[in-house]
């Protein structure tokens, strides 16, 4: 019997099959023993087989080849991966520029991530109606970098349409709810028609909000932030699939608990220009083919980083993420 994993729990799969029954699930365990180093051998959106036995428990015997997934490191053991989610077409990453700040090294490394196994990604910056006129300055000087680099960018705020709050502080009297800069999370519904979109981010961005306004029923948790960090703690505890109301019944979002870092996974040193779209651009006319964009002469991205045609923050994602390879270990402050 074939189907599709919907949910995670850690211990247990939840599967629809395709003759429609769910299933609640484990892994044989002989299946764990196949040299997938990763935390989660089967992931959210995953194409598997299953059998039951003679009691009635049912376990996934086969995972079909998966087209993509977003993959990062495990926190606890370094030379482990965690897959968020498998199948995807494409994946939004909410991202808050305060309550709390997402920086820009972790965006940047969930994007060279989605890039290296080619999952577009639309970055939708929360909580807009919260922030102050340099606040709002700053996210737009963002939305402008990354919407050059060619990622789509949405400011949205989940409270214009939401009344749980999931952590925010009270609402600026100066930021109204119609405030042109930004829009309800509805905006985001025509994006989402027809795929299987991967939601992501850091704790306490308001992630289950957003999914709560767009998926009535959703009844996700939500939580407050700390006030003395300004971090937010986690709220969805399994990865699972949610059903988007639309015309073919076919959009799915896929919730997955709340991240502090990005830790890359499997990526070579010499493969990790090319997922930076805009040094990948400038890399094509360095002098030497081997270039590693730090201290040769004739090195076209330096010089485009000197010229600002490429910004400061990515550059400087690219030098952490060449170091991720030397120190082998889950960098948790990204």
């Amino acid at each position: 019997m074939k189907g599709l994993v919907i949910k995670n729990t850690g211990s247990w799969y939840t599967v629809k099959t395709d003759d429609g029954p769910v299933v609640d699930c484990k892994v044989k365990g002989r299946f764990r023993l196949k040299g997938i180093r990763s935390t989660n051998p089967v992931a959210v959106g995953d194409r598997v087989e299953i059998v039951t036995n003679q009691e009635g428990t049912a376990f996934i015997t086969d995972i079909a080849d998966r087209r993509n997934y977003i993959i990062r490191k495990s926190q606890n053991l370094s030379k482990q991966s965690h897959i968020l989610a498998a199948n995807v077409d494409q994946a939004f990453l909410i991202v808050t520029v305060n309550y709390p700040q997402t920086s820009t090294t972790f965006i940047d490394r969930f994007l060279a991530s989605a890039e290296a196994y080619r999952v577009p990604v639309v970055l939708v910056f929360n909580k807009t109606d919260l922030l102050d006129e340099d606040e709002l300055h700053y996210q737009e000087m963002m939305m402008q970098l990354y919407e050059t680099i060619g990622y789509r960018c949405v400011a949205i705020s989940a409270v214009a349409s939401v009344t749980s709050t999931d952590g925010m502080p009270p609402v600026k009297a100066d930021s109204p709810s119609n405030d042109s800069r930004y829009t309800s999370v509805n905006s985001l519904l025509p994006l989402l028609t027809g795929k299987i979109t991967l939601f992501s981010g850091n704790s306490g961005v308001g992630k289950s909000t957003i999914i709560n306004g767009l998926v009535p029923g959703a009844n996700l948790r939500t939580s407050e932030i700390s006030d003395v960090h300004n971090t937010g703690m986690h709220t969805t505890t399994f990865s699972e699939m949610i059903p988007v109301s639309d015309a073919d019944g076919s959009g799915y979002i896929i919730d997955t608990p709340g991240i502090k870092g990005f830790g890359t996974f499997d990526m070579e040193r010499e493969e990790l220009t090319s997922y930076f779209k805009e040094i990948f651009h400038f890399s094509k006319d360095c002098r030497f083919s081997n270039c590693t964009h730090t201290h040769e002469p004739g090195c076209a991205v330096l010089k485009a980083l000197e010229e600002h045609y490429i910004a400061q923050s990515r550059y400087n994602s690219y030098l952490s993420m060449l170091e991720d390879k030397d120190e082998s270990k889950y960098r948790e402050a990204y």
